[in-house]
């Protein structure tokens, strides 16, 4: 689906959008000459302030990952400074909110998303025909931003300093530790149930409705544990607040060196669960808002300054085209529908 073709403000939402984007992907003649490749002829864009909606709370990494991004993008988007870049967090429901909000927005550019993979590539296979948008339909991909992966940590008040430990205290103590994620079905969830498989463990999920409040609980020891984005975690690590014991990537984080790959632990040789964001506009974005979007992204992510900045919270700057990332969505959720099965997640859990 390109969207090269959509109503603009004058209709921003026609009852059978899906039809109109479906025969627009087709080719049906007379569609390009409605009103928004009018409006697109036009070269101004952006002529007002362009919204990042961050589906979770502030405080978080997504939330962190947007507001380092803004800066260095609004740049590139709009050279001479005259039109910012607004962050709108639009918490709840696991990021679904934001993400409805968006695939709803009128497709003029003005409206993208910041997305982690639990509401692009998990939820629809956790929740189906009741998710509320269609990330596929409803959403256009524009470019990777990065790739997060997540730390496992624990209150100071757990009496586990590494991940062997850890699993020893659950065995021990079967469903007496829990963890918390900001959502059913999001990563942190997916982390969490990834770690009691492969362990032979039962630790207790808590959903949050953000990360801020995940990690204030954790914190004050009420839960135990949480796997979160380093960029959120680090100052209450440095605070000895939060103690990490793991990184859910493969192979230790160069920003984090000291701190091991769960997979270092023998129970879980297998462990590999990272989280990624990536920005998303409303289907039938018109393609030259699309390519001055991803264009901007991609120059502010080669960026030596902002990949400094994300690696120093834990986070790879991972830029790529279009068609790649949408090809890399489909994969991730292919791959994480395939956890979802296997843990048997469903949405009350």
């Amino acid at each position: 689906m390109t969207g090269h073709a959509m109503p603009g403000a004058e209709n921003p939402r026609p009852p059978s959008r899906r039809l109109l984007l479906r025969a627009v992907a087709a080719g049906v003649p007379g569609l390009a000459l409605l009103p928004a490749s009018r409006a697109w002829a036009q070269p101004g864009y952006p002529e007002r302030p362009v919204r990042i909606v961050v589906p979770f709370a502030p405080g978080g990494g997504v939330d962190i990952v947007a507001r380092l991004l803004a800066e260095p993008m609004r740049a590139a988007l709009s050279p001479g400074g005259a039109v910012p870049l607004v962050i709108e967090n639009r918490g709840g429901a696991g990021g679904q909110l934001g993400a409805q909000a968006v695939a709803k927005a009128a497709p003029d550019g003005y409206t993208i998303l910041l997305a982690s993979a639990g509401e692009i590539a998990a939820a629809p296979a956790l929740y189906g025909v009741n998710l509320p948008y269609d990330p596929i339909q409803d959403l256009i991909p524009i470019t990777l931003v990065v790739r997060v992966p997540n730390l496992l940590v624990v209150a100071s008040t757990v009496p586990a300093r590494s991940a062997a430990e850890l699993i020893e205290l659950a065995r021990r103590q079967p469903g007496a530790l829990s963890y918390a994620s900001s959502g059913v079905g999001n990563l942190q969830h997916l982390n969490g149930a990834l770690f009691n498989s492969l362990a032979r463990v039962d630790t207790v999920h808590v959903p949050y409705r953000g990360t801020g409040s995940t990690l204030a609980d954790v914190a004050a020891g009420r839960v135990s544990m949480t796997y979160a984005g380093a960029p959120a975690l680090l100052p209450l690590i440095r605070d000895g607040k939060l103690r990490p014991l793991g990184v859910t990537s493969r192979t230790r984080i160069p920003g984090l060196p000291d701190i091991p790959a769960l997979s270092e632990t023998p129970a879980l040789s297998s462990y590999e669960l990272v989280n990624w964001y990536g920005l998303f506009a409303p289907a039938g974005t018109p393609a030259p808002a699309l390519e001055r979007l991803h264009a901007a992204a991609t120059q502010a992510l080669r960026h030596s300054d902002l990949i400094r900045k994300l690696a120093e919270q834990g986070a790879e700057a991972a830029p790529m085209p279009a068609d790649e990332f949408r090809a890399f969505v489909s994969a991730e959720s292919t791959k994480l529908a395939r956890l979802i099965r296997e843990a048997e997640i469903r949405p009350e859990n």
